[in-house]
């Protein structure tokens, strides 16, 4: 899938799934998005605006599907009411690590290969081969 165009039918088909609507504006909902990190809920609001049919329980399950197949990448941030949630974003290939405001949720993506040195480093002076890992920096 070409991830500077929308997606198609085949596109769906490609990797093992059904080009329903509901999967369709889905994944077309994050190709118009791209870069931004959406929970179900956001995904559910945008969308019902145009098309009062779907539901949240599909959205969910879609999500769930566009992530086992690779599609999507799920991330947990926590708020400063100490609850977490689910953001999804689209899995463009590359790695990157996110900064959370704790205030608004706002997540703002960042690569930096310090960073990512100084991790390798830690993982392989504690005997580890860093095979993946997840940062999220909080702040206001």
């Amino acid at each position: 899938m070409n991830k500077n165009q929308n997606p198609t039918p085949a596109d769906l088909r490609d990797i093992g799934l059904k080009a329903t609507g509901p999967r369709i504006k889905i994944l077309d909902f994050f190709h118009q998005n791209g870069g931004t990190h959406f929970s179900a809920e956001d995904v559910f609001m945008a969308l019902a605006q145009e098309d009062k049919e779907i539901g949240l329980a599909t959205v969910y399950r879609v999500l769930t599907q566009f992530e086992q197949a690779g599609l999507l990448l799920r991330s947990h941030f926590e708020s400063s009411k100490g609850d977490s949630r689910a953001i999804y974003e689209l899995n463009e290939g590359q790695h990157h690590d996110h900064l959370v405001c704790l205030d608004c949720g706002h997540v703002e993506e960042f690569v930096d290969e310090a960073i990512e040195k100084r991790q390798r480093d830690i993982a392989k002076n504690l005997g580890f081969k860093l095979q993946e890992h997840a940062l999220a920096m909080y702040g206001h």
